[in-house]
Parts: C-alpha cells; structure tokens; sequence
C-alpha cells in the first residue's frame, strides 16, 4: 500500500493532511466521510450545520475508507480530496484528511484525538440522517456520543429511519429541540439535535452508478 502522502499532486499533502488550526474562541463542525464523490447533498448538510449551530467553521474530514463501504470502488484519497474542496465554500470551511497522517481509521479515534491536539475547541459531530440510522453499526459508536455532542441533518428518504434508530432511542433523554440548535456546541455529551429543513436527493452511490452508465 502507498504511504498517504503519494496519492496527492506534489506539494500539496502537507497541506492536504494537516489538522486545521483553531483557538478557543471557535465552534467547529466535524463532517467527516469518503466523499466519493462529495455532491450538493453533502454541502447542503454542512451548509445547514454552519447556520442552524452557528459554528465558526465546518471541517470536512475526507476519511481514507470508511470500514461499512467498499474499498473496491474508492477513489484515490487526493482526488476525493480536490473535490471536496471544489465542492465546500472556502469562507467557512476547511477539507482536510489528516486521518490519513494519523493512521486513524474509526470516527471515535478521531475525535478523541482532535479532542487532544485542539483541546480548545468547542465541537460537534455533523451527519446527515442516512448516517445516523446506521450509526449503531459504528466501532464505538456509544463512545462518540458520550464524547462530542452530534447535530444530524435531515436527508431525502432518511427521516423516518434516523429517528427511529437505536442512537435515537437511546439518547432520547439527550435531544436538544431543534429550535434550540444554537447552544449544542456549549452542551456537554451526550447530546444531539436533528435539523429538519431543505434536502438535496443526490447520493454517492447514484452519482457513482452514473457514471459508469453508457451514454
């Protein structure tokens, strides 16, 4: 397998796989996923996040392969990359695979070290619906709402699956109103809140299955 830093152009892993900065003054969202390929669903759900919450900034954290997916059909970790950043809008947003620095690979890790290298920051795990009616199939994943509270974006399909979810039920006690939105970055976990409003139907998955579609 190739070190992480030869899947990107020269000059720009550095950059590529780098920890944003941060101070204690900031709220970041983490956003993390394959993004393959990231699509106007995924800026929606970061879009919606940044408003809603109120945070300084969104992270998409471009993971190098999510353990549920299949690798088979992944494309190289700088090229999702690239897309990601033409994808996020660069105001108040930053894309970063530094996961892939880290040799970390599940989202509990990550966090917990973000959480050491950035002790400052106040954060919040950002998922889209789809997400959280598998999140019960992550490694740890009661670990990570007892660790970072968790803002899940309503998606085209999802709704019904997300709320009705093992991580829905379990911390029900934990749900913010999503009125009330803006104080979850100050909340300590577990506690989380769904965030209904515009949705964008566009998949991955579709969007893969096009393009090998003959024309």
């Amino acid at each position: 397998m190739q070190p992480p830093e030869r899947l990107f152009a020269a000059g720009a892993a550095h950059a590529a796989m780098a920890m944003p900065p941060g101070n204690r003054q900031m709220t970041v969202g983490l956003f993390g996923g394959s993004f393959n390929p990231p699509h106007p669903g995924h800026r929606l759900v970061a879009e919606t996040a940044l408003k809603r919450l109120g945070l300084s900034r969104i992270w998409w954290i471009v993971t190098p392969g999510n353990p549920l997916k299949d690798h088979g059909i992944l494309r190289p970790l700088g090229e999702r990359v690239a897309m990601a950043r033409a994808m996020a809008s660069p105001a108040r947003m930053d894309v970063t695979a530094f996961e892939a620095r880290y040799k970390v690979r599940f989202t509990a890790d990550m966090v917990a070290l973000v959480r050491a290298r950035r002790p400052e920051l106040r954060i919040v795990w950002v998922m889209g619906a789809d997400s959280m009616a598998t999140f019960h199939r992550w490694q740890e994943w009661q670990r990570i709402a007892e660790m970072v509270p968790i803002a899940v974006v309503d998606r085209p399909g999802a709704t019904f699956a997300a709320l009705a979810s093992p991580f829905a039920r379990r911390y029900d006690f934990a749900r913010i109103p999503q009125e009330r939105a803006s104080i979850l970055p100050y909340r300590q976990a577990p506690a989380w809140t769904f965030l209904f409003g515009p949705r964008d139907a566009t998949s991955s998955t579709r969007l893969r299955g096009e393009a090998v579609m003959p024309s």
